[in-house]
């Protein structure tokens, strides 16, 4: 097949998809806008970041094939897609130990004021009494929205720490889900009103897209506790940004974030956001899947995604036909 590789991704993996006979363009510094230009010729295309919008399909005439390296698909025109017989795939699961790490990373961040530890030092401030005020981790009330593979591994990590783990009940949720959650005492919760009210950190792990565009609201963010920290890796639109600087004004909550309304689609910009700049907020780079252990076996799964398109399967579709569902 004829490849375009329109985002980073590791030389190992790129040597396999052309050792086994694929020809491969390999252009990381490709954005959405650019796509429609460079699209015409090839049969697949693999991306992580880029937006793959109506306009891009449209001037393809040979695609076949759009891979998400990834698990997100909201930057991808899934519908029109499928209106033009184009298959759409992603790599779930692979890179929920990275988020998780980070997530992890945030939440001890958040308890012991790293970045202003840090901060302050490189400063040359000694301020051993304003940061000796940590509560601990240990007995904390984690509530999980979204216990897929990403809360799962939270989860189990959170566990470790002598977390209490809270999740929204789901009458959906597979036998391997509920044994895992079992595993680390997990208590369902009724509804994300509730579990809101009874977390010291709330972390969201749901996709984004029109089903949890906003889901954290106003109502939420009310119904969340004095000092409590509100956790996203997940999507920027789950959370309404607008009302959670509200929150954050009031000095009653603290946010860790790793996703921005309007961020960079490119590695480098210039970035002003309300959210990243409040004090009450440690963010980073949107970087939760940013690790080379989870960017190699996202790679993975894309060159085993490839193989199977070639010998006539299509696996990990998320825009099937309609006689395929």
């Amino acid at each position: 097949m004829n490849i375009l590789i329109a985002d980073a991704f590791p030389p190992s993996q790129l040597e396999r998809l052309r050792g086994e006979g694929h020809r491969c363009e390999f252009a990381p510094t490709l954005t959405g806008d650019d796509l429609p230009g460079a699209l015409p010729g090839f049969e697949a295309l693999v991306v992580r970041s880029t937006r793959v919008e109506a306009a891009a399909l449209e001037a393809a005439d040979s695609l076949k094939l759009v891979v998400r390296a990834g698990a997100g698909i909201n930057t991808i025109d899934t519908a029109r897609a499928r209106a033009l017989g184009i298959d759409v795939c992603n790599v779930p699961g692979a890179n929920a130990l990275a988020v998780a790490e980070l997530t992890l990373g945030l939440i001890l961040a958040a308890d012991r004021r790293i970045p202003d530890n840090v901060a302050d030092l490189r400063a040359g401030a000694w301020n051993k009494k304003r940061y000796s005020k940590a509560r601990g981790l240990f007995g904390c009330s984690l509530g999980i929205v979204g216990a897929g593979a990403i809360g799962l591994a939270v989860a189990e990590r959170a566990a470790a720490f002598g977390m209490r783990i809270l999740v929204l009940a789901s009458p959906r949720r597979g036998g391997t889900a509920r044994a895992r959650l079992a595993a680390v005492g997990a208590t369902e919760v009724s509804s994300l009103d509730e579990l809101a009210g009874q977390s010291d950190y709330l972390t969201l792990h749901v996709p984004g897209g029109a089903q949890t565009r906003g889901l954290v609201d106003r109502g939420i963010l009310a119904r969340m506790s004095p000092g409590a920290v509100l956790v996203n890796t997940s999507r920027a639109d789950v959370v309404d940004e607008a009302a959670l600087i509200e929150a954050l004004d009031t000095g009653d909550l603290r946010a860790v974030v790793d996703v921005y309304d309007g961020e960079p689609a490119s590695g480098e910009a210039r970035f002003d956001s309300p959210l990243a700049r409040h004090p009450n907020v440690y963010g980073t780079h949107h970087i939760g899947a940013s690790t080379e252990q989870a960017q190699s076996a996202v790679a993975d799964g894309v060159v085993r995604i490839i193989a199977a398109f070639v010998d006539g399967q299509v696996i990990n579709c998320v825009n099937p036909a309609p006689e395929a569902v």
